[in-house]
Order: structure tokens, then sequence, then C-alpha cells
């Protein structure tokens, strides 16, 4: 094959490592890369900041629309000039991460969530709280903040529990205080959309206590 210039080559590495290389120059620079244990290595690192790009469009959970419209930025443009086309390296990838956050800051976007207004129970008649779940790759994080409940020590506190429709409680954590509390949840707060918080006491049974001091219904923020 004659020997194209070096930003050429360069243009069409990044063009075969994404896919976007035209069906009738693939062949012939494939075969220039085999022969090329230079050009290969390139061509791995190309592929392999790729990967790490696609993985960080999925951590940052951006939506589907967007994701693409960072992995098309990331390919090479058609009508570009050969010099403005470089390999994306190790920084390129971090600065692609980068741009994928601003993205989705600027689209207004974020991750899913619902909320609870929680309520009194006939046990403590001047509670309330607020609970926002938060969907995350780990599972839903609820931030839960409730006032007119006493401190509970010495063996006691409060846990907190998800309900479906059929009755089936899921616990999703324990606390000493309502202020500033951090839970966690496996469930779908759509299947289980009752959040409900008792007294409980450490005496080996898992079960609840039944003794309900806040109680309300999930819905989403609107």
């Amino acid at each position: 094959m004659r020997r194209r210039p070096p930003e050429d080559e360069m243009a069409e590495l990044a063009a075969l490592a994404d896919g976007s290389l035209p069906p009738e120059r693939r062949a012939e620079v494939e075969a220039h890369v085999a022969a090329s244990p230079e050009l290969a290595e390139r061509l791995a690192e190309q592929k392999r900041s790729i990967a790490y790009t696609h993985q960080a469009a999925g951590d940052v959970d951006a939506p589907a629309g967007l994701r693409r419209r960072v992995e098309v930025q990331h390919r090479v443009p058609r009508g570009w000039a050969p010099g403005r086309v470089a390999l994306v390296g190790v920084a390129g990838v971090a600065v692609v991460a980068a741009a994928i956050g601003v993205l989705v800051s600027r689209s207004g976007t974020s991750a899913q969530q619902f909320h609870a207004a929680l309520g009194p129970t006939a046990l403590a008649p001047q509670a309330s709280g607020n609970a926002t779940l938060t969907k995350t790759t780990s599972g839903w994080r609820i931030e839960l903040d409730a006032t007119g409940l006493p401190r509970l020590d010495k063996g006691r506190f409060y846990e907190a529990w998800l309900k479906n429709a059929a009755g089936v409680l899921v616990p999703i954590g324990t606390f000493n205080e309502g202020r500033n509390v951090t839970l966690w949840a496996g469930v779908k707060p759509t299947e289980f959309t009752t959040l409900s918080v008792t007294r409980e006491r450490a005496d080996g049974d898992q079960t609840s206590s039944g003794e309900k001091v806040l109680v309300g219904k999930v819905g989403t923020s609107g």
C-alpha cells in the first residue's frame, strides 16, 4: 500500500477503531496495521480509549439520547481535514468524560427520583418527614429527614421499610435520629410504594414490630 501521510494514517486508525471507516478502505487499512506493530499498538490504544469513553458515559447515568450525541462527537466527523484528527489517549478520555458531565448538567436531566411525604401515627402524633429516593447503579438511595422523633438508644432504634401492594415488607435501614438519614433499597419504588418507619429493639427478631411512627406514599417528583 502506498505510504500515506501520518495525519491520514491517524485519521483512518481512529475511524477503524470506532467503526466509521468506509468499507472500501477497511481491508487495506487492516492489512497495513497487521504489518506494523507500531500501528497495531496505536489501534489497540484507540479501541481501549473508546471503551473507556463508553463506560464513562454509562457511569454518569446520562440519558440514551445524550450518550449517543457524545459518542458521535467522539467519532471522526466527515469532511474534517486530516490534520485536525488525532488519536484519543487517556487524557482524551478524561476530557470526554468531563464533557459528558457538563452536558448532563446543562441538559437539566438528573437521575430518576421519587418523593414521599411522611405523616404521623398514633404512636408519634408530632412526627413528620420527607424522603427523596434517587436511582443509582447500586440501588435506590433514600435521603430521609424527619422531625418529632425522640432519639432511640440502648438497643432501641428506628427502622425504615418499603411495602408493596401485596403487603410484602422490605427493610431499607436503621437509625437513631431522624435528621439527615441515608437509607438504601434494592427494590423499585414503582412497585414498593409505601414507606414507613417503625420503632424496633435489638431482640433477634428481624420482622417489623408494627410500631409505626411515620408512614407515607411514594410518588414521582413531577
